[in-house]
């Protein structure tokens, strides 16, 4: 290697280790001021977990304070089966009917727990065996006062909700370009550019069960495109017996849990304004139309969609309505009959 080579690659590794010590340094003592070797990267605040459906939600609380319906939430899982290529775990969040429950909440809808009984359970056990102390100070020795349990103390649900992630569909389309160019001498400068894009979706499948009489009152079954995009460059090029190349790249990916939030909430909202006959203008609940936080190209009907009345308490699916018999009916941006809506929208 040259005087020069050895300057140049000497100066390069004097700034590499000058930027790591700035980054912050690593002690193999811990500080014995905070108990740390290092202080940790990152100070992005906790912020509230929203969709553009949340305002909506919480926008139904004045409907849903005046009628008190108590909903519980069943299981809402996974059934795609997808799993991780590398084996880490599953593609989608097994959380769903946990963003069930929060969705319930902001809408003001009161909630009994029939998810995770286990410590009730395991309370009522202790009560009944006369192990746990009275709600009241002890005013005897101890063991003398304990928690009763009287019948009918557990409220029970008018509605309970239950349903799945059905769809995960990776690569749905995906397009790309990519160049080269540079010198046709071996020592010019040379270059590269590309950039991706694909799209991938999620489908979600909930319905709403009257408790009493197990009657499916509601169906909803939503799915929602993700994008993601990579966009990468580089250059190569020697100076004088040293080369240089250096290359740039950025990626990203809209939150596929997220993506599932969002139908979540989505799926509730219309769902509790149909339980509650909420006007159709209300919350911001005009699905299909361009007062849809999330509205898409064909939702531009001036019509909004049917609400449940008190005629009408069961809504069902037209399974056999001719617009639906194309699954991927409305897939394309530029297919110009692009009706689809919600459940009774006028076409």
């Amino acid at each position: 290697m040259t005087s020069r080579g050895r300057k140049f690659l000497t100066r390069s590794l004097v700034l590499g280790f000058a930027a790591i010590a700035l980054a912050g340094c690593i002690s193999p003592e811990a500080s014995t001021e905070t108990g740390r070797y290092t202080a940790p990267i990152g100070g992005a605040p906790v912020i509230a977990n929203e969709t553009p459906y949340s305002t909506g939600l919480r926008c139904m609380a004045n409907y849903t304070r005046a009628k008190p319906v108590r909903i519980a939430v069943g299981q809402i899982a996974d059934y795609t089966g997808k799993i991780s290529s590398d084996n880490s775990g599953r593609e989608i969040t097994q959380g769903a009917a946990l963003m069930a429950m929060s969705a319930l909440s902001k809408a003001g809808v009161p909630l009994v727990e029939r998810f995770d009984t286990s410590v009730a359970e395991m309370e009522l056990k202790y009560a009944n065996n006369k192990l746990i102390s009275g709600d009241g100070p002890q005013s005897g020795p101890q063991g003398s006062d304990y928690r009763k349990i009287f019948a009918g103390s557990i409220p029970g649900s008018d509605y309970y909700l239950v349903g799945g992630v059905t769809e995960v569909n990776f690569n749905i389309r995906s397009m790309g370009a990519s160049a080269d160019g540079g010198g046709t001498a071996s020592d010019a400068l040379k270059g590269t550019a590309g950039a991706n894009m694909y799209v991938m979706n999620v489908g979600l499948d909930l319905r709403l069960v009257d408790t009493n009489t197990l009657e499916v009152v509601d169906v909803i079954s939503y799915q929602k495109q993700i994008i993601g995009r990579q966009v990468q460059a580089g250059v190569f090029d020697f100076l004088g017996h040293t080369f240089f190349d250096a290359s740039l790249g950025e990626s990203a990916l809209e939150p596929i849990q997220l993506a599932v939030r969002s139908v979540v909430e989505r799926a509730v909202l219309e769902m509790v304004s149909r339980l509650y006959h909420a006007p159709s203008s209300a919350c911001l609940s005009n699905f299909g139309t361009s007062d849809d936080p999330l509205a898409g190209p064909g939702d531009n009907n001036p019509n909004p969609p049917r609400m449940a009345t008190a005629s009408t308490p069961t809504i069902k699916e037209n399974h056999y309505d001719t617009s639906r018999q194309d699954p991927y009916h409305g897939y394309s941006n530029a297919d110009p009959n692009d009706g689809l809506g919600l459940r009774g929208q006028q076409q």
